[in-house]
């Protein structure tokens, strides 16, 4: 099942995960975590997937733009 959802959810959801994948080597380098492989491959991961769901959210945005873009201007008369 594919979850369909907005372009602007999943470039939010992007930017948070990759938000979260500089804030957890950060406190790792400063010691407030202790640095474990666990949470090497957490942050790791959620910075890549981070990364293609907010590519994925943008090119979304952009073919929803165009598209109604396309559409406006193929009923240009209507509005008018």
């Amino acid at each position: 099942m594919i979850i369909k959802w907005e372009p602007w959810k999943m470039i939010a959801l992007g930017g948070s995960m990759m938000l979260v994948s500089v804030i957890l080597p950060l406190l790792m380098v400063i010691q407030v975590l202790s640095s474990t492989f666990f949470l090497n491959f957490l942050a790791y991961s959620l910075s890549v997937a981070g990364l293609f769901i907010g590519f994925f959210g943008m090119v979304s945005l952009v073919r929803v733009k165009r598209i109604e873009k396309k559409y406006k201007d193929e009923h240009e008369d209507d509005y008018n």
